[in-house]
């Protein structure tokens, strides 16, 4: 009796001991993929990742079909670390202390972002779900800005790409990687590009 009595408990135990590996590895797979970028390989095959992980290349085939799947998973897991500053409320204030506030809350984003978007950079001609990753944050980006801006600053068309242009991602890897500004600098040079445009918006009658 005691015998069969164990049975039934001890399948459940070896599914979940299953389970629990299957989750440790998949974890596993995506902190491997994601230190391999931040240490600066920003194109990693899946056979460094399963060496990063220490695990076989087919344990990673069998967590994602493919590469895509695997940066789909980090930019979910980047987007859940920087959504609530990117769009948390702005306090009442006057449209350009928001816009300012914009700026510091950018140097964070971006930042976090750097290393990834830079990876994705480099694949996403060759991949849809790249592409279309970046299209997505790109208008979103500019979406972000033009909700902090009165109608009539909105038909200044030339002030308004300026600043567009000015706190996009596209600048800010530019200060960071391709001029190899720090990070408190290049937040200073993008902070002074938007005050001086600020300055040349007329007040909003």
């Amino acid at each position: 009796m005691t015998k069969a009595a164990s049975k039934p408990e001890a399948e459940p135990a070896r599914v979940d001991g299953r389970r629990e590996r299957g989750r440790s590895s998949h974890k596993r797979i995506v902190e491997a993929m994601m230190e391999l970028i931040v240490g600066g390989d920003l194109a990693p095959s899946a056979a460094r990742v399963a060496e990063e992980a220490g695990i076989g290349l087919r344990t990673v085939f069998r967590h994602f079909d493919d590469m895509d799947a695997l940066y789909a998973e980090i930019t979910a897991t980047i987007t859940e670390r920087v959504m609530p500053i990117a769009v948390a409320p702005y306090p009442d204030q006057d449209w350009r202390a928001n816009v300012r506030d914009m700026v510091r809350r950018r140097v964070r984003v971006f930042e976090i972002m750097l290393p990834f978007r830079l990876a994705a950079n480099i694949k996403r001609y060759q991949s849809p779900f790249l592409m279309g990753q970046y299209s997505q944050v790109v208008m979103l980006e500019r979406e972000l800005l033009l909700r902090l801006l009165p109608g009539p600053v909105l038909t200044d068309r030339i002030n308004v790409e300026a600043l567009c242009a000015a706190l996009s991602f596209q600048n800010w890897r530019a200060l960071r990687h391709d001029q190899g500004l720090p990070t408190e600098e290049a937040g200073t040079v993008t902070m002074h590009i938007v005050d001086a445009l600020l300055a040349t918006i007329g007040e909003p009658a």
